[in-house]
């Protein structure tokens, strides 16, 4: 019997990773200077759509699971060096397979500094035992946010996200019904902000975002989007404490 398609496909990156790890790119110095946060929202808001990473609280698997991937090299005593190496490489160059196949990866996804915090990041984390997404802001629809990359295209002060690709959500968002919040988030194309484009936002969080966290997500941009002022001078938020707790 035939593996399901996600297990092939796992199988033939761990096959891969496990190829790579023999080169002497072991020897390669840390991107020490790499900024790690960047690296985290990058991979949330390109990479997230298609693969499971459980610090990043992505769950798809489209692609290869990451820390399935990653976990045996780690306790085998590899480096974050070699696995930066391994992890530049695929992006670089994925796996070619038919643009029509839903597992395709386009070559170069991040390149230069991005590239380089995508790479350092996930090479820190995957395959890690035991870890977990941090705590965000705003209670488990905040965690929902964050989990998928929100923060890295939306302004939205209860999150404390300062992403600028997509509309400000605390002046977008107050005054929408919940379905039209909803809608937006699952059918981004079918109302587009003024001043920016279709196409922007991934079209496959219906599918990627379980309805319960689906719900969560919206009753907190609902409640939230509008009702919090920014930080200044470092700070903290300031708004209703249902904005930031966990007892949303």
């Amino acid at each position: 019997m035939q593996a399901p398609r996600s297990n092939r496909i796992r199988l033939v990156v761990m096959a891969v990773v496990g190829a790579i790890l023999v080169p002497a790119i072991a020897g390669c110095d840390a991107n020490e200077s790499a900024d790690l946060d960047n690296g985290r929202q990058l991979f949330i808001a390109e990479c997230g759509v298609c693969h499971y990473l459980n610090e990043a609280g992505t769950s798809s698997d489209i692609g290869p699971d990451l820390d399935s991937a990653f976990a045996a090299a780690r306790a085998s005593g590899q480096d974050q060096d070699t696995f930066e190496g391994v992890i530049e490489a695929q992006i670089a160059n994925p796996r070619q397979v038919d643009e029509s196949d839903p597992s395709y990866m386009p070559r170069n996804l991040v390149e230069g500094d991005d590239l380089t915090d995508v790479s350092a990041y996930v090479a820190s984390v995957a395959g890690v035992p035991g870890i977990e997404p941090p705590t965000a802001p705003g209670g488990p629809g905040g965690q929902v946010y964050a989990n998928n990359g929100c923060g890295a295209c939306h302004v939205l002060a209860a999150a404390e996200s300062v992403g600028v690709v997509g509309p400000n959500l605390d002046e977008e968002l107050p005054g929408q019904p919940a379905e039209m919040v909803e809608r937006s988030i699952v059918d981004p194309n079918a109302m587009i902000s003024q001043g920016f484009a279709a196409g922007i936002m991934p079209a496959t969080y219906e599918e990627s975002i379980e309805p319960a966290d689906l719900k969560l997500l919206v009753k907190f941009l609902t409640t939230c989007a509008g009702e919090v002022e920014a930080a200044t001078g470092g700070g903290e938020p300031v708004g209703p404490a249902f904005c930031f707790n966990e007892g949303e």
